[in-house]
């Protein structure tokens, strides 16, 4: 199949049976992240669809705007028999299907992603495809696939990495319980420069990314480490019987020097950018499951997550193990 490209930031629609196009990434350096007014809700709280063109729903590349320079994501709607070509113009990416499956075809090799009926029933396959590459994804029935990108300039093999192989952790205790499934992240996917990724189920009334947490400046002072990373939440709500449902996300200033304030009600396709701050609780509320997708990356020479804790919050890790685990997040632990 020819590909083509269209300048960064944008997409045409495909009708059935054929490709559109995109270029993901920007040829140019990214954008410098500078200081501003405090960025709040109406800034960095990406309502489902607001940023969306063409097959894609949503559309945040790094560079693409001010004070944005690492991280990016794409979500991208198919019909059945539609395909789409992108190109990984200065990013490494993960393909992550929401829902249905898809072939994706890449160096001349093509790699079947089974997919999954929605974000909550299982995890999925995923590909790691490097920068430069020009991916063509296919869907034969339909459905949604997100694309996690990051600023990369090393040249890593394309990657599959099938849903059994993916690591699933639960965390924390009681209430604060949550389930983890760390397909890109440090540790259980290092084939790569600087991209990390995973996804968290949330149980319905349950706290997450709680206690709140930070990684918005290099440290390594012997006794701390923190690495500085931008982070995306992408959020997927289930509906209740009545409708859809929500929950709530909240970041805050970490210092005087990084101002923010969002506090922001999510919907299904909503996201959130983090480009510093302490960033939680995610609140699910009561009844609605409550799923984010997490796309990191940052200026460090090494790929890693080293975090810390909000100091008045910390504490509650310790009552994780008398909470013991939430009885709904059985299964799939591994």
């Amino acid at each position: 199949m020819s590909s083509a490209s269209t300048p960064s930031g944008s997409a045409s629609a495909a009708t059935s049976g054929s490709a559109s196009a995109a270029t993901v990434g920007s040829a140019s350096a990214p954008a410098t992240q500078h200081a501003s007014a405090v960025p709040d809700s109406s800034e960095l709280h990406l309502p489902a669809g607001s940023t969306g063109r063409g097959n894609y729903e949503t559309i945040i590349d790094p560079g693409a705007r001010d004070g944005w320079v690492h991280t990016g994501l794409r979500v991208l709607a198919l019909g059945p028999g539609e395909s789409e070509i992108f190109t990984a113009n200065s990013v490494e990416a993960m393909i992550v299907p929401l829902n249905g499956g898809c072939e994706v075809s890449v160096a001349g090799e093509t790699y079947t992603l089974r997919g999954r009926t929605d974000v909550f029933a299982s995890a999925t396959d995923v590909l790691y495809v490097p920068v430069g590459s020009q991916p063509t994804i296919s869907s034969e029935a339909g459905g949604r696939f997100a694309v996690a990108t990051a600023v990369a300039t090393g040249v890593h093999p394309v990657a599959l990495i099938p849903a059994e192989d993916i690591p699933v952790e639960i965390r924390g205790g009681g209430n604060m319980t949550r389930k983890v499934r760390n397909f890109g992240t440090v540790g259980a996917f290092d084939g790569c420069d600087s991209l990390i990724a995973c996804e968290v189920i949330t149980p319905g009334g349950n706290w997450s990314s709680y206690p709140a947490h930070k990684h918005d400046e290099t440290v390594d002072d012997g006794e701390h480490v923190e690495s500085e990373l931008e982070e995306i939440y992408y959020y997927e709500i289930q509906d209740g019987p009545s409708g859809p449902g929500f929950g709530f996300h909240q970041t805050t200033s970490s210092g005087e020097a990084k101002p923010i304030d969002v506090l922001a009600e999510v919907r299904s396709g909503d996201t959130v950018l983090v480009p510093h701050g302490w960033h939680g609780p995610c609140a699910a509320a009561p009844g609605h499951d409550m799923y984010y997708l997490n796309v990191m990356a940052g200026p460090d020479p090494v790929r890693a997550w080293n975090i810390t804790d909000h100091p008045e919050q910390t504490w509650v890790r310790d009552t994780w193990a008398d909470a013991g685990i939430d009885p709904r997040l059985d299964g799939e632990h591994r």
